[in-house]
């Protein structure tokens, strides 16, 4: 996300530091939750690249791995989907989500849009928020955390820097 709070993937810094990053982040977990708008996204590019490699190390590899991780896309208005290890679901169902969480194992499960971080912090679903926030300031767009009703408190876990000058924030919800 941008400094004040907008996503939008063709402003940010997409370097080989920040796709390293992604990369053992996505080693780390073993499902994505997509909705609709953001599933199409990634699927119009990443499989490509893996049929034809950019020859840039990291973005190559963050290719094959999102391309390898189980993906469970959630939308009302998609009939099937073509990427591999995707998975179409019509609801998001809290019980679901849990019954997932608890048959992971000990990988983690990536909330990947927007729309969703913002359904699943109502449910209470988000173990740890994970905010890379990029040195850019946009004025508009689609804000990261619209339709929020409720107040989160969270806790800073820490941080990590990167030369580029974005952030990761890692934050947990502080339990009432």
């Amino acid at each position: 996300m941008t400094l004040d709070g907008f996503c939008d993937h063709t402003a940010v810094i997409a370097d080989e530091e920040i796709h390293s990053h992604y990369n053992e982040l996505l080693r780390n977990a073993d499902t994505i939750l997509y909705g609709r708008i953001t599933y199409q996204l990634m699927e119009s590019y990443w499989p490509s690249l893996v049929i034809n490699p950019s020859g840039k190390k990291p973005m190559d590899e963050f290719a094959i791995l999102i391309d390898n991780i189980s993906k469970i896309v959630y939308s009302h208005s998609i009939k099937n989907v073509g990427w591999k290890n995707t998975e179409l679901k019509k609801e998001f169902i809290k019980e679901e989500i849990l019954e997932l969480k608890r048959n992971g194992g000990s990988k983690n499960i990536l909330v990947g849009s927007p729309g969703l971080i913002a359904t699943s912090t109502q449910l209470g679903l988000i173990d740890e928020y994970q905010l890379n926030v990029q040195p850019i300031i946009l004025g508009s767009g689609l804000p990261l955390f619209k339709n929020i009703r409720d107040r989160v408190n969270l806790k800073l876990l820490k941080t990590k820097t990167f030369v580029s000058g974005a952030l990761t924030l890692y934050y947990e919800p502080v339990k009432k």
